[in-house]
């Protein structure tokens, strides 16, 4: 067993643990290490050949794979240790990182501190449980991204998408452009859970089908996919009898949910919050346990992958002061409350102290689209102040600032809850 020793461990290479390693350096700490199980950097932006990326943080618009090489450069030329092919099987509550790899063999690595970068997994067939055979051709709509950007090869012809995730509307275009028969967009609730833009330049543009309130009741198929059954829901999500309608098909996508990937922030003792799947975090991102940090789609869900860097780079940089010991705790800590309308708030606790910053950050989802809205933040019951939107969609998460001065200003408070409110008459 190899034995090492190093200042920051980051798991995960996709866009958080390369903004988060590069973060870490920066701020002086250059002995960091990235483990990555793949055989290259990036994570899944090398298959996401189509633009959008980079619109917040570089100003310009990118595709996938040039979002991930400039962060791929970066660490190059600071030359950044990286360990490719490399599968992390444990981390425990006191940073000792467990890994294997043909290379090295097993490695042992005691780290100052570690950044929880793993990104997140696809829902399942069997996760939403449909009924039916399990024929070929029913595949996440990830993988149907790989199959058709990274390996060329055309999943099939005739494509039913369920889910009206960004992955799942991207890959309906992108089915379409390459001559095959997308049929319909099914969206078990009564609105889309993809970005607007997306909406509009996957299915709008392409004349493709977009059946809300609908959802998959059957599928149908011995060797390969032959039909799926599609059927309305009533309000409570439930099939409603008699609505039912058969599509011939050779290919069923599933767009429907992304997951956190946690196992390891299980396993290193770290809390979990429900409503996002991912860890319980201060402004620093660090979790319940000290010296362990998670950032990126592991610690919840983003639509732009924009978020995603400016998260890890937060989580970078006090992952850099916690090994430097500049972390400094605050005597109390503020509770971050999801209120009405919200689903989840970024980060839950605020309990450090940084003389130098103006405002944190919150980042959040609503729980149903609301249009003409007002953000209300309020402390210990007591308004604080509040932000107006034209409108909120679950898809698209929102970032409003927590200024440091309204925090001096209050002086001793428990906690602080956002509300999402729909205007009256609006």
């Amino acid at each position: 067993m190899l034995k090492l020793k190093k200042d920051v461990v980051v798991i995960g290479g996709g866009p958080a643990g390369l903004a988060a390693a590069v973060k870490v350096f920066d701020n002086g700490v250059e002995d960091v290490m990235i483990l990555e199980r793949d055989f290259e950097l990036g994570g899944i932006l090398p298959q996401c050949i189509h633009n959008g990326f980079g619109l917040h943080h570089f100003k310009e618009e990118l595709t996938g794979p040039e979002y991930a090489q400039r962060f791929i450069d970066d660490v190059e030329d600071r030359d950044i240790e990286v360990k490719l092919d490399t599968m992390v099987l444990d981390v425990s509550p006191d940073r000792k990182v467990y890994a294997m790899n043909r290379e090295d063999g097993f490695l042992e690595i005691e780290a100052g501190a570690v950044i929880l970068a793993m990104g997140c997994r696809e829902r399942t067939a069997g996760a939403i449980g449909i009924p039916g055979t399990r024929p070929a051709g029913v595949l996440t709509a990830g993988t149907a991204q790989r199959y058709t950007n990274i390996e060329g090869l055309l999943p099939g012809k005739e494509v039913v998408i369920l889910g009206s995730g960004d992955i799942g509307l991207i890959m309906a275009r992108r089915m379409r452009l390459e001559g095959a028969d997308v049929k319909a967009v099914c969206e078990i609730l009564p609105y889309t859970g993809g970005l607007t833009r997306n909406v509009v330049q996957c299915l709008q543009d392409y004349d493709i089908p977009l059946l809300l309130n609908h959802t998959v009741t059957r599928i149908e198929g011995n060797e390969r996919l032959e039909a799926v059954e599609i059927s309305e829901v009533d309000e409570n999500l439930k099939p409603i009898p008699g609505t039912e309608e058969r599509i011939e098909a050779d290919t069923l996508l599933l767009s429907v949910g992304l997951i956190p990937e946690n196992e390891l922030s299980k396993k290193a003792d770290v809390v979990l919050d429900d409503r996002t799947g991912g860890a319980i975090v201060n402004e620093g991102r660090e979790t319940n346990v000290e010296g362990i940090f998670a950032c990126g789609n592991v610690l919840h869900v983003h639509d732009l992958v924009d978020w995603v860097t400016q998260e890890a780079e937060i989580a970078g940089d006090w992952a850099a002061k916690y090994v430097k010991g500049d972390m400094r705790r605050s005597d109390s800590k503020i509770k971050i409350n999801a209120g009405k309308n919200v689903s989840y708030v970024i980060p839950q606790n605020i309990e450090l102290e940084d003389k130098d910053r103006k405002r944190i950050p919150l980042y959040m989802r609503v729980t149903t689209p609301l249009t003409a809205c007002e953000i209300k933040l309020s402390a210990d019951g007591e308004e604080l102040y509040s932000f107006n939107e034209p409108f909120a969609k679950p898809g698209e998460m929102l970032s409003v600032p927590l200024a440091q001065k309204t925090l001096n200003d209050l002086g001793k408070i428990e906690e602080i809850t956002v509300d999402i409110i729909e205007k009256e008459g609006e």
